[in-house]
């Protein structure tokens, strides 16, 4: 399954040679559905690049470069400049700035974290932040002060319940009324919203839309956990599909969740940058597709050449396949029907 992603990765690097062209037309359905396209960063370094592509924002800004393969942890200033930087360039978009997630595939030596058998169930995302606030506290001041300089959200990643949630804002709270007492200018009024990639989230989507603004899908995670597989291990890796039935259910109630609490939702895994699964999430309802922007153009011109009534009817038939390997051929078939 991974090396199939790879062959993908290098179609698209092709194809959106040809379409970085059509960066500045506006991403509607034939129908003259808008929908949003942005960009997954892992640095300010790539903010040129997302920019280029076409990208309408950053749907997720990967903060774990500051911690890793150093002997200390970043300060405040160090944060505070990396996160302004992106947010001042890509203003008036949408900067959506996921807090730490480190752990997991990525640990830190110096942070003393406990051995751990299985790391992707262990002390990682929102716990390892919710368990040390000292780091926590210095990370959300340095976000909250860049949020000054354009459109900064703030996104809690691997959130499984509603007492997560609340504690990291009771957090922010705390950190709001600390840069209040020092006379520090931020911006009150920040959107914060959550990943959706545990199963149990999903399942409480309907609680947690009561305390957030916004929700976005973190397909890699919620896939893994799903399905009870390790992505990276080769002997299973087979039994990582995207198109499971209980995967697309999942996904397909979030979004209607969502939007019965009037939020809007989106997509940042690898799901929102494969052409082959576009109509059927565009047809589910999704909002925005965030991915690496070298996908952008590709993913607009699919956009653009579908009719949300055509994408609607598709996630209706796929809805009602048993098995993966069904949908795929559908899927499958119905694009070939499209480009020819």
């Amino acid at each position: 399954v991974l090396k199939k992603y790879e062959k993908e990765k290098k179609k698209i690097r092709v194809v959106a040679s040809e379409l970085i062209k059509l960066k500045d037309v506006m991403v509607r359905t034939v129908d003259g559905h808008e929908v949003r396209l942005m960009a997954n960063i892992e640095g300010p370094e790539e903010i040129e690049s997302a920019i280029n592509h076409g990208a309408e924002g950053v749907g997720l800004y990967r903060t774990e470069f500051l911690y890793l393969n150093r002997s200390d942890l970043p300060g405040e200033e160090e944060q505070f400049e990396a996160y302004k930087y992106v947010v001042d360039l890509m203003k008036p978009h949408p900067v959506t700035i996921r807090t730490l997630d480190l752990g997991g595939d990525k640990f830190l030596s110096h942070l003393n974290l406990s051995p751990e058998i299985n790391p992707s169930l262990g002390c990682r995302g929102i716990r390892l932040c919710l368990n040390r606030p000292d780091i926590f506290k210095i990370h959300l001041r340095a976000i909250l002060r860049a949020s000054i300089f354009g459109n900064l959200k703030i996104m809690y990643p691997l959130i499984s319940g509603i007492e997560e949630l609340k504690r990291a804002n009771q957090i922010l709270e705390e950190v709001k009324q600390e840069l209040t007492s020092k006379g520090t200018e931020f911006n009150r009024d920040v959107e914060v919203g959550i990943m959706i990639e545990v199963p149990s989230a999903a399942i409480i989507a309907d609680f947690l839309a009561k305390e957030t603004r916004f929700f976005s899908i973190g397909t890699n995670d919620l896939i893994q956990y799903s399905l009870a597989i390790d992505r990276v291990n080769e002997k299973i890796a087979y039994l990582y599909e995207p198109l499971h039935p209980s995967v697309l259910r999942l996904i397909k109630g979030v979004i209607d969740t969502a939007h019965n609490a009037g939020i809007e939702i989106g997509m940042c895994g690898e799901m929102a940058s494969d052409p082959l699964f576009i109509p059927v999430l565009l047809g589910m309802g999704l909002d925005e597709f965030s991915m690496g922007s070298i996908s952008v153009p590709v993913i607009k011109e699919i956009v653009r050449n579908i009719s949300l009534v055509e994408a609607k009817g598709l996630a209706e038939k796929v809805m009602n396949f048993s098995s993966a390997g069904e949908i795929e051929e559908f899927l499958r078939t119905q694009l070939k029907k499209n480009q020819t």
